[in-house]
């Protein structure tokens, strides 16, 4: 633990140190300035309080089916709700689903003290990961109810490396642990771990809620008209360079690309290099004519959910770098999906790819090839959508399976 805790200080000072330049960072160390005294100042410490933490904007897409049927079934409970990074706090610090929002301290001894003391949560849920080594023994300490959901253990995880032992030690920290799936599950039970509960993944109740909650964009349907549309979602660079290709090739049917970084560059290259138009979303307006256009630049946030519903097929980005985004949001809608060669992290993806409704490409030779049949046979493209749909459907019920387990 004294190599941990001295790693954990190192960590909080080089973070300080880069906020100097790094606007990220920046935000990560204001965004935890005098923390504990504004804790105090808004939370109740008679209410009856259960607390979730997630790392980012990811984990929490996978949390919010638990919070908020938390506040539809035991309204008795008020939720706070942690962020570790400012990418998910900076989104969703105004999340209406939960009573308070707040950083994470960092994970020394004294930052964990002060911030149980605050907050005495009765339960304590954890999304996915984030093993703070001295948060979970302080909690274990405390006796309070701990639980990890929608986890996925890997053999190639510090808890099974001969140096793992403190983290195989804060596993026994969780009363139940929630993990995806089986190969979880047995890896646990080579532990010793009897209290695992193989429950799935939170995200498919929540792909599931985005597409009955799903908007109406009255401008994507006059840009799409009568024609086909292919939809790339979150892309970069080496992605957007597929798509420029496809598009080119494809000059009959329309094309929406949503970057994941707005970055300037990125979107004129969109706008000069597709031969047949392209048009920024933020430049259109009611009057906007599309007869000329082939590609629409989604450069604004909060809408690609909704405009998967709007599309035949679908490109996620992030495969060729540090991994692919969300393949769920899309696969909900039944659109065949494709993305870069960086997907075998995500299990869902792993899925797709199994059951004949999604493909990994390298180059765009593999795009086009992959495309090309799904394009010109309309039953094929009827079938491979449907995989994709019934997949998501398939998997649904996680949220509430544990709900139950940990209130009931």
């Amino acid at each position: 633990m004294w190599f941990y805790n001295i790693v954990i200080m190192l960590y909080g000072w080089a973070i300080r140190l880069a906020a100097i330049r790094h606007r990220k960072a920046k935000s990560w160390v204001e965004g935890r300035h005098q923390l504990f005294e504004r804790m105090e100042r808004v939370i109740d410490r008679k209410a009856r309080i259960v607390w979730v933490h997630v790392a980012s904007l990811g984990e929490f897409e996978q949390g919010r089916p638990i919070i908020e049927e938390l506040r539809r079934s035991h309204p008795e409970y008020k939720i706070l709700l942690t962020f570790f990074s400012p990418s998910g706090y900076e989104i969703r610090k105004r999340y209406p689903g939960a009573d308070y929002i707040f950083y994470l301290p960092l994970d020394t001894p004294r930052n964990v003290r002060c911030f149980l003391n605050t907050v005495n949560p009765e339960v304590v849920i954890f999304v996915k990961y984030e093993f703070w080594l001295n948060m979970l023994f302080e909690l274990r300490r405390r006796k309070i109810r701990t639980y990890v959901v929608s986890a996925i253990f890997r053999p190639n995880s510090i808890f099974f490396r001969f140096y793992g032992g403190l983290w195989r030690m804060a596993l026994e920290t969780f009363d139940t642990i929630f993990v995806q799936n089986n190969e979880s599950k047995q890896l646990l039970a080579e532990l010793g771990f009897d209290n695992v509960l193989v429950a799935g993944d939170t995200r498919f109740d929540r792909v599931a809620e985005i597409a009955r909650q799903t908007k109406r964009i009255e401008l994507i349907e006059r840009f799409r008209g009568e024609k086909p549309l292919f939809i790339a979602g979150s892309t970069w660079g080496p992605d957007e360079e597929l798509i420029i290709r496809l598009a080119n090739d494809n000059s009959t049917l329309k094309f929406i690309v949503a970057p994941h970084e707005m970055e300037e560059g990125r979107i004129q290259r969109l706008l000069r290099e597709v031969h047949a138009g392209a048009i920024r979303y933020t430049d259109c307006d009611a009057t906007t004519s599309f007869e000329e256009k082939q590609l629409l630049v989604l450069d604004t946030m909060g809408m690609l959910s909704s405009a998967y519903g709007y599309a035949s097929w679908g490109y996620i980005g992030g495969g060729f770098g540090v991994g692919i985004h969300n393949t769920l949001e899309a696969a909900t809608f039944g659109l065949p999906l494709a993305f870069g060669p960086r997907y075998q992290k995500f299990k869902e993806a792993c899925d797709l790819i199994s059951i004949g409704a999604a493909r990994s490409v390298k180059d765009y030779e593999e795009l086009a090839a992959w495309f090309a049949p799904l394009r010109d046979d309309a039953t094929r493209l009827q079938q491979t959508g449907s995989l994709a749909k019934e997949y998501t459907q398939r998997h649904q019920g996680s949220t509430q399976l544990i709900v139950k387990t940990i209130f009931n």
